[in-house]
Order: C-alpha cells, then sequence, then structure tokens
C-alpha cells in the first residue's frame, strides 16, 4: 500500500511539471499542484514547482510572464486559504516582477515555447520509460491576431495520440499532411517509422514556424534540390500548398515509393497515408479541402498492391486518409460530408473502434471527448 501510495504521488508531480512545460493554462496548472499537495498547495509542492518546473527551465523556454502569472496565482491562492507561503517562493516572484519593469522586451514575444510529452502507454511497468516522446514547438501565444495556424488545437493531439497508439499503421509508409500547422504529427510521423513525412501549409509565416519547429526537434529539412534531394537520408518535408490553388499538375512528388526492404527479395509499395488535424472548419474551404483530397486518393500508381501484411484491422491497400476535427459547426460538417460523397469519397467515423491510448493525462484542458476520427477513401 505504501508503495502503490508513493507510486501515485509521484505520477501526480510529474504530471504537474509536464503541464508547467506544455504551458498548460494557469488554472490547470493550480489544479495539478492541488491534487499534488493532497487537496491544496503545500510547502513540498511550492518547492517543487521552483526546482523542477521553473528551476530547471531553459531561459527563454517559457513566456515570462506565464511564469509570474503561475507564481501570482499560486501565492494568492495559499495566502488565502492561510497556508505557509514559502520565503523561496515570495522571493521568486519578486525578482520576477522587479525584472518584468526592468526590461519590458521579455514580454513582447508572441510565441511560447511549449514541451509536449507523451506517456507511454505501458509506463506503469517499471521496466518501460514513463516518457516515450518530447516534442519542442513554438506555437503562438495570441490567437486572436490571426495566428492560429501556429497554434496547438485539440485535433492535432489527438491524431498524434493515435499515432502513437497505432505505430504500425504509419511505420515505413510515406505520410503527407494537410494543414500541418505546428508540425506535432509529422513529429510523432517520424518517431513511428514513417518511411517519408510531408508536411504542408498554405500560410508562409506558419510554414516558417513549422520548419523551425522540426529543426527544434533535430529533425532534418529535406532540400529543394532534386540532386541533392535523392542522396539526403532526410525523412521530413516542409511544403507549401494552397488548397485553394492546388492543381494536379502540383502534386507531382506526392506518390508512393517503391522501396525495398533488407532481407526481402521482392519490392514493396509504400503506401501513401494522408492525416489532417482540424482541417474541416470553414464552409468556403470545404469545397477546396474535399478537392485536394480527391485528387491525392486518386494519384495514378495509388491503387497499389498488396503490402503482405495481414491481420491488422487498419491493414490497407489503397491510400487513405485519417482525418481528426472537432465539430463546431454541424453544418459546416454535413457540407464536408455532403461534398464528399459527390466526389466519390468514402468517411467512416473510427472515432471509437480506433480510440487511441490517452497518452496526455496531464493536459487538463484538452478536451478528447469534443474530437471525432475520420476515414476517408475512395468508393471502391
Amino acid at each position: 500500500m505504501a508503495d502503490a501510495a508513493a507510486q501515485d504521488a509521484d505520477e501526480q508531480l510529474l504530471h504537474l511539471n509536464l503541464a508547467f512545460l506544455a504551458g498548460e493554462p494557469p488554472a490547470c496548472v493550480l489544479a495539478l499542484a492541488r491534487k499534488a499537495g493532497g487537496g491544496s498547495i503545500t510547502p513540498y509542492v511550492q518547492n517543487f514547482l521552483l526546482e523542477s518546473c521553473i528551476g530547471t527551465n531553459v531561459e527563454g523556454h517559457q513566456n515570462s510572464t506565464y511564469t509570474t502569472v503561475i507564481l501570482k496565482r499560486i501565492i494568492s491562492e495559499v495566502e488565502l486559504s492561510l497556508d505557509v507561503v514559502t520565503d523561496e517562493l515570495y522571493e521568486e516572484f519578486a525578482q520576477r516582477m522587479s525584472l518584468k519593469a526592468k526590461d519590458s522586451l521579455l514580454n513582447r514575444t508572441d510565441h511560447i515555447y511549449k514541451d509536449i510529452s507523451f506517456l507511454s502507454s505501458t509506463y506503469n511497468n517499471i521496466s518501460s520509460k514513463l516518457i516515450s516522446l518530447v516534442a519542442r514547438l513554438s506555437c503562438s501565444s495570441n490567437m486572436l491576431e490571426g495566428d492560429t495556424g501556429c497554434s496547438l488545437w485539440p485535433s492535432s493531439l489527438f491524431l498524434s495520440e493515435f499515432i502513437l497508439s497505432y505505430p504500425k499503421i504509419f511505420s515505413t509508409k510515406c505520410c503527407f499532411e494537410l494543414g500541418s500547422g505546428v508540425g506535432l504529427v509529422g513529429i510523432c510521423l517520424n518517431y513511428v517509422g514513417a518511411s517519408k513525412v510531408i508536411l504542408t501549409d498554405g500560410d508562409t509565416s506558419t510554414l516558417t514556424n513549422m520548419k523551425e519547429n522540426m529543426e527544434l526537434n533535430n529533425l532534418c529539412i529535406e532540400q529543394e534540390v532534386p540532386e541533392v534531394s535523392k542522396e539526403s537520408k532526410n525523412k521530413v518535408e516542409c511544403r507549401y500548398l494552397s488548397w485553394e490553388e492546388a492543381s494536379k499538375c502540383d502534386l507531382p512528388g506526392y506518390q508512393p515509393d517503391i522501396v525495398g526492404f533488407v532481407g526481402q527479395s521482392e519490392f514493396i509499395r509504400d503506401f501513401l497515408l494522408y492525416l489532417g488535424a482540424d482541417i474541416i472548419y470553414d464552409p468556403v474551404c470545404v469545397p477546396h479541402l474535399v478537392r485536394v483530397l480527391s485528387m491525392l486518393l486518386t494519384r495514378d500508381g495509388g491503387q497499389g498492391e498488396s503490402n503482405g501484411k495481414s491481420g491488422d484491422k487498419f491493414e490497407t491497400e489503397t491510400p487513405v486518409a485519417y482525418i481528426a476535427t472537432v465539430v463546431r459547426n454541424p453544418e459546416t460538417f454535413n457540407c464536408f460530408a455532403k461534398a464528399a460523397a459527390d466526389t466519390k469519397l468514402s468517411v467512416v467515423n473510427i472515432t471509437s473502434s480506433a480510440a487511441p491510448s490517452n497518452l496526455l493525462p496531464y493536459m487538463l484542458s484538452y478536451d478528447r471527448s469534443s474530437v471525432q476520427l475520420l476515414k476517408v477513401t475512395l468508393f471502391s
């Protein structure tokens, strides 16, 4: 019993640390701090925040304002509850307020760095790692300024959990994402062993930020020069793609590759898998999105051959698209469903049958129940 209680306490502190590094809203961080303290933010939890969260935080990793707000909220709550605020917490807050007054430039940044840590689905096994993957991302801190492409959305988190929960679907496959945003899905695809990852977006500032995020995670960016690309071992490409302007001639490099595997005498087709997170949001964009999906799924050679694997419920012999989306407006979603049907695309909701593991239990702001997972293929 004592061991179980100690393990639970360590888990709560881990969640608190990961929530802070992920830039979770202050209210969520405080909720986890209370839980770690058994209902209140104890001196022990305060010291943990200072030493393991704020103290180890790389300079510039978190927006200074974010950390200051966390400290202020903790002090206010502890004082109101008539509990003890540690001297170290007061000193840290005072130091940050003084620094803020001296250098207002620290608070002018429009972006904040977030570490999104995916827990292992078997992390309760002492032989496995607690954290399977950490993705460092530069994200927008102000979505109201038209910087939505650089924000982290629930659908992207859900699709990432799906990839990590079912790695065999994406391993050795050429994967292509529409509207890649900050690039989290691409990082997860690379982690599970996709043979090629192609990330696209139609906004140039988002594309620039996406490339920076790939570099933050030590992922090489594919060179645009064909001669260099042929010899490159890089697996990630970041490309500009506007749905409104895209035509078949814009997609010559997105066909499946024919690749060979060591130890096998025959060549096996590396099927394309298409992905999208939160891309069904505007009825004006829906016709362009469906048109691009149709072009991608009907590429010459897209019918492919059997990949020689059996027994997998996700096994496919043709290109397939997985789309994670939050249905904010039923009319917009119905518009997408109708346009897809008119274009001979099959859209199946697989949210229940393919529910991913909860790999982000510390992200209290992430509402997994609001996300639906769709599988899109050509009508046979």
